[in-house]
């Protein structure tokens, strides 16, 4: 009986429904471009080559090839770079490495957050150490111990940071400041060479934070304000400074890593010149929310911040595994 129903809806000319095997097993086109190949380990283990196969690997490691070809362009073509960050970077291990491209004039500007300004410069006074997520809130509560994802910083470092703060704060308290003149001015304060803002007041690179207020620095300038009424942060210069800095430059690149202020402040610099020619975004947002902190580039191109015919891409992965890999490629070798 089933041979028998499988060949009446073979046969049946009048019947409504398709032949199941023409629809299963539907004619194609070829499709042209690079064949799906990942690495072969029995070539032995070669981290370059892995690397390099990547980009035919398919899904976000092709897009991370692309982010990694896209950035290498960048600097053969002497874009002037921006590179943004989030504050729980600095709280990781890649406050190294934006140390190193600090140190060494790989890049040329930065926007961070408040907590990326300070959790440098607490470093250089006590060591982060390594938790886990799952541990109690309650429990280091108690014990004045603070979580960031699986990093701990016990409280005593915070501390430290605000005697050290304090010092340099009276020397400005009948001054304005913007945040990127506090910033530099910090960065020599703290005469370290572990620290990325030691480096950017050395080598004159300009450093951006319009959320200064927001983490333990916002607190301690909180604290002395009260104290200290005729100290000012003053925000618009740095705006005006941020944005002229793309004017003129024969081409600008957009390296930004999370979300949020940072990417709206780097993308708006850049809609000043018509936008920018390069741009690579890692996060993990997505744009069904309307968002711009989960938008793709191309949202960008819509709205002037990335040039139409700008190279760009947006890479979803963890930051802490992916941007010591392009450093690598892109900087280092």
């Amino acid at each position: 009986m089933q041979y028998l129903h499988w060949q009446f809806l073979s046969t049946n000319q009048n019947s409504k429904m398709n032949n199941p095997h023409e629809t299963i097993m539907k004619k194609s086109d070829e499709v042209s471009g690079k064949s799906i190949t990942g690495y072969d380990f029995n070539q032995g283990v070669d981290y370059k080559k892995i690397l390099e196969s990547f980009e035919t690997t398919g899904f976000q490691a092709t897009h991370f090839s692309q982010a990694i070809k896209i950035v290498k362009k960048m600097r053969q073509e002497n874009a002037f770079i921006m590179l943004g960050y989030t504050s729980s970077m600095v709280s990781s291990g890649l406050r190294d490495i934006f140390r190193y491209l600090a140190e060494h004039k790989l890049i040329d500007l930065i926007v961070t957050t408040g907590g990326g300004i300070e959790e440098d410069l607490i470093k250089c006074l006590g060591d982060f150490k390594l938790g886990n997520f799952s541990v109690s809130g309650e429990i280091l509560r108690e014990k004045g111990i603070n979580r960031i994802g699986n990093i701990l910083v016990p409280n005593s470092r915070y501390c430290s940071f605000e005697s050290w703060m304090l010092p340099v704060l009276e020397k400005y308290k009948n001054k304005i400041l913007t945040p990127s003149q506090l910033i530099k001015i910090l960065g020599g304060e703290i005469n370290n060479k572990e620290s990325i803002y030691y480096w950017c007041w050395k080598n004159n690179i300009p450093v951006y934070c319009p959320a200064i207020m927001d983490g333990s620095l916002g607190d301690i300038i909180y604290f002395f304000k009260n104290k200290n009424p005729n100290f000012q942060i003053e925000v618009s210069n740095d705006a005006v400074e941020l944005n002229n800095s793309t004017l003129g430059k024969e081409k600008t690149g957009m390296l930004i890593l999370g979300t949020g202020i940072i990417k709206h402040q780097i993308c708006n610099a850049n809609l000043y010149r018509n936008g920018a020619d390069f741009a690579v975004y890692f996060n993990n947002a997505i744009e069904e929310d309307g968002s711009d902190a989960g938008a793709r580039p191309d949202e960008a191109v819509s709205w002037g911040k990335i040039k139409a015919k700008g190279e760009s891409i947006k890479v979803f992965g963890d930051v802490t595994i992916l941007f010591p890999l392009l450093v690598a490629r892109c900087f280092a070798e």
